[in-house]
């Protein structure tokens, strides 16, 4: 079976590096599902989930905020200045950041202010969302 590289590196860390046999993301205009021998690509991405299928058709997932993608036949790098492995997102945290950040958004006068404050907003929208759904699909197996 073809694999492919994947690497997903954030400003602290790296997150993942090894081969997969697919990488599903949140691209700029809707989910990407990137195979092995895929046709060379770079895009921006949108804050959510990354999941890669590995060779026993385990997943890892791992959230970022956005960032970069690139796409190569034999290599697949993603780079986010935020970036969280699955298993240690909290659903609940998130959520209280969320509320947060709406709260500050109701009150945020400034266009740059609330133009910064709804980024913040969509990037813990996604992050909540990506600990729910990895939550659901712990609880399946």
């Amino acid at each position: 079976m073809a694999t492919v590289q994947v690497d997903v590196v954030s400003a602290e860390r790296s997150l993942y590096s090894g081969v997969a046999k697919f990488v599903v993301l949140p691209g700029e205009s809707g989910e990407l599902g990137i195979m092995p021998g895929h046709t060379p690509l770079i895009s921006r991405i949108r804050p959510g989930l990354v999941r890669i299928v590995l060779e026993d058709g385990t997943e890892e997932s791992i959230f970022v905020a956005g960032g970069l993608l690139e796409v190569q036949p034999r290599h697949i790098t993603v780079l986010s200045d935020t970036a969280i492995r699955g298993g240690e997102l909290d659903a609940e945290k998130a959520e209280a950041a969320r509320q947060a950040a709406q709260e500050a958004l109701a009150n945020a006068k400034d266009k740059a202010d609330i133009d910064a404050m709804q980024a913040e907003l969509d990037m813990l929208v996604a992050q909540a969302s990506a600990a729910r759904r990895i939550r659901e699909i712990t609880n399946k197996h």
